[in-house]
């Protein structure tokens, strides 16, 4: 591994923040969406929106993360860390789109175990 991969993968996840800090100050949150998408498949955002919206609800990205976290610490070596890795590309907008009660377990466990040797 070279001494770069680090600040890589930590630049990466600043990144993926601002984006889930994106898609919801201006696709979740933003008021103007609700008057254009108050006729049913006029936009396609809109339908992001509502699926996003179900996923959310059901919290679909938090219990992924957790489960994706929790495989992680049963698999050994690289693949236990590209597991950790998916948790935390999956608990970072679980935290940002209203669902931290589970996503912080979740990031917890990835990050535990992303230092494990």
């Amino acid at each position: 591994m070279t001494r770069s991969w680090p600040i890589f993968a930590v630049l990466c996840l600043a990144l993926w923040l601002a984006a889930s800090y994106g898609v919801r100050y201006g696709l979740m949150e933003d008021a103007r969406w609700v008057g254009l998408c108050a006729v049913p498949g006029a936009l396609w955002q809109c339908e992001v929106r509502s699926l996003l919206g179900l996923a959310i609800h059901f919290q679909v990205m938090a219990w992924a993360a957790l489960g994706l976290a929790l495989l992680a610490q049963a698999v050994p070596r690289r693949g236990g860390r590209w597991l950790a890795g998916l948790a935390l590309l999956c608990a970072i907008p679980a935290l940002v789109l209203y669902t931290a009660s589970i996503a912080v377990f979740a990031l917890v466990l990835a990050g535990l175990r992303l230092v494990r040797v």
